[in-house]
């Protein structure tokens, strides 16, 4: 099992940050696009964000991996949508619903590296 320490711990937040990014950026520009004609939705999964930062991620040292940045340009197609007459399957209300878990989780992981860092700076004034 690999060693939890505080910079994979940073790491996965930073993930967390740039995946939630992505997808709002995504469902954003959906929006944007709402009556463009032909527009096709398009959306970032949890298993493409995580496959690219993964391939992104280059060693840079024995003890610790370097960071890259997602490429936000991974996109996919959404399937299933119902189409209007112009070819534009983008939904309001499923884009809005996005923008929100991206907010939300992009929060968790804020609230999460906030506390991460009152207890360093905690560590750091009681050493005083």
């Amino acid at each position: 099992m690999p060693e939890i320490t505080d910079a994979s711990i940073l790491a996965a937040l930073g993930r967390q940050l740039n995946t939630a990014v992505a997808k709002q950026t995504v469902a954003a520009s959906n929006l944007a696009n709402l009556d463009t004609p032909g527009y096709r939705t398009r959306d970032v999964s949890f298993d493409d964000a995580l496959e690219n930062q993964l391939g992104t991620m280059r060693r840079t040292n024995d003890k610790h991996l370097g960071q890259g940045t997602p490429d936000q340009g991974q996109t996919t197609e959404v399937d299933g949508l119902q189409s209007r007459r112009d070819g534009n399957n983008v939904q309001v209300d499923r884009e809005l619903l996005a923008m929100t878990k991206a907010s939300g989780d992009f929060s968790r992981a804020q609230t999460a590296l906030a506390a991460k860092f009152r207890l360093v700076r905690y560590a750091i004034n009681e050493g005083r």
